[in-house]
């Protein structure tokens, strides 16, 4: 059997020469501790953007740019921080999309139907029945039926340097706020109205005299008389911004804009140099957000909706079928002529006919009539 070598020892010469290296080595550490150096890394400073918002600082629309925020503050951990203005505090409402293009502002919330007047196409995310989609459904087309593909495609050939993310499904808005209810088609003839997007177009057809104007100057403008009506979007807004001081009655139920959603702008050099850990915080922050939004909607606009119908003396009622109807017919002209003249606008509407045909059908075929169980339960029974 062979012996097992033996360990080799140090030599005497070796001895001092290790004693001098740990000695150093620990000197040096001392020294740094001394001078204050830490032996770790520092973190980065925290990134902060600066966001405005198209809404007045007291509309809930503005606090719902304000929780999308939050929600990214929060789960970065201070590393990336959102800052929001309300409308006005850099740029005008309708002046946001060149400002984040630029970087005057590196981000925004807002609506793609502010856009209208620089491509008719993306009012469609915004404006008009959406062939039978509820706002939902128009997020899911977007997502996952190459609308976001489109919209890009769309910002790309206007030159728009932004990254757009939309969320937060709206509810059908009314279809405008009135001295005295709307029974017929032929009362619109001539009444100085506010809408926005495709909206105008709709309107237009059904005889009114448009002004688009941002959400903070329409109560002004209708109690200075420059505007006959108008039509915002939901109850708590419209109760916030002091519809029911200018006017008493609202008509609900409208196909100018039953499908709309929020779109939050990232100036694209700025969100190309975040990193990806951040990136998808505000990925997932949206889409928290959207379902947030949706949820607090229904408590806050619920609340608005029977405080202005028994304390402000608004009287709500049905907007007729007949002028339903009618914003269909103009639907169709619109479509047309809209199509011919816009090529994007043609694909955009072909993109979401095909989806809204299988998705809608689908819809309709599957959820029951909760109209039945609100009906069973607090209808005025007979007898």
């Amino acid at each position: 059997m062979s012996k097992k070598a033996a360990p080799e020892k140090s030599t005497p010469s070796e001895i001092p020469s290790r004693r001098k290296f740990l000695t150093a080595a620990g000197a040096t550490a001392a020294s740094a501790a001394a001078m204050g150096f830490p032996m770790i890394a520092k973190a980065a400073a925290p990134i902060t953007l600066r966001f405005q918002s198209t809404w007045p600082a007291k509309d809930i629309f503005h606090e719902y740019a304000l929780d999308f925020a939050s929600k990214v503050n929060a789960m970065s951990g201070k590393e990336l921080k959102i800052e929001v203005l309300p409308a006005g505090a850099v740029v005008k409402a309708f002046d946001l999309l060149d400002a984040v293009s630029k970087g005057t502002l590196d981000g925004g919330h807002g609506v793609i139907a502010y856009w209208y007047g620089k491509n008719s196409a993306v009012a469609l995310w915004g404006s008009g029945p959406a062939f039978g989609m509820d706002p939902n459904m128009l997020l899911a087309w977007h997502y996952y039926g190459g609308g976001k593909e489109l919209l890009d495609e769309i910002y790309k050939s206007m030159n728009m340097d932004v990254v757009s993310m939309l969320y937060g499904p709206m509810p059908t808005q009314p279809f405008g706020w009135f001295k005295k209810p709307i029974t017929s088609v032929e009362q619109m003839k001539g009444v100085k109205f506010r809408t926005v997007g495709l909206a105008v177009d709709m309107y237009k057809d059904m005889g009114a005299a448009v002004n688009p104007l941002p959400g903070g100057e329409i109560v002004p403008a209708m109690d200075r008389g420059l505007l006959d009506a108008a039509e915002f979007n939901n109850a708590s807004s419209d109760n916030l911004l002091g519809f029911p001081d200018v006017a008493k009655v609202c008509m609900l139920q409208s196909f100018h804009q039953p499908s709309e959603q929020f779109e939050i702008l990232f100036n694209k050099k700025k969100y190309d140099a975040l990193s990806g850990e951040h990136k998808s915080i505000i990925k997932h922050a949206i889409e928290a957000s959207s379902a947030d939004m949706s949820w607090k909607s229904i408590d806050r606009y619920s609340k608005d909706y029977i405080d202005m119908s028994s304390k402000k003396g608004v009287k709500f009622y049905k907007t007729p079928d007949a002028i339903l109807r009618k914003q269909l017919e103009a639907w169709d002209k619109i479509m047309a002529a809209k199509s011919a003249e816009n090529p994007a606008f043609k694909k955009v509407l072909e993109s979401m006919r095909a989806f809204a045909g299988r998705a809608v059908r689908w819809q309709n075929d599957t959820n029951v009539d909760y109209k039945m169980a609100y009906n069973h339960f607090f209808a005025k029974k007979k007898g």
